[in-house]
């Protein structure tokens, strides 16, 4: 989850520890929204720098899409 902090602080221009408290308030939030079996992988993932890399990547690409034209 480090990593994912750190990367909203530099996106969002804000410190870490306000990232840190935005990417919790986040998280918190899906964790109760998704159904259970997906809400258990979060941390999970979360724990895994590599894993939350390859998913900003993804995040990130789709994001960049979406202002495409077809």
């Amino acid at each position: 989850m480090d990593e994912l902090v750190k990367l909203v602080a530099e996106k969002a221009g804000i410190s870490e520890s306000s990232a840190r408290t935005a990417v919790k308030t986040v998280v918190d939030y899906l964790k109760k929204r998704l159904p259970k079996p997906i809400a258990g992988q979060v941390d999970r993932v979360l724990a895994d720098d590599e894993t939350v890399a390859q998913v900003t990547d993804k995040a990130e690409d789709l994001i960049k899409g979406f202002g495409k034209k077809k």
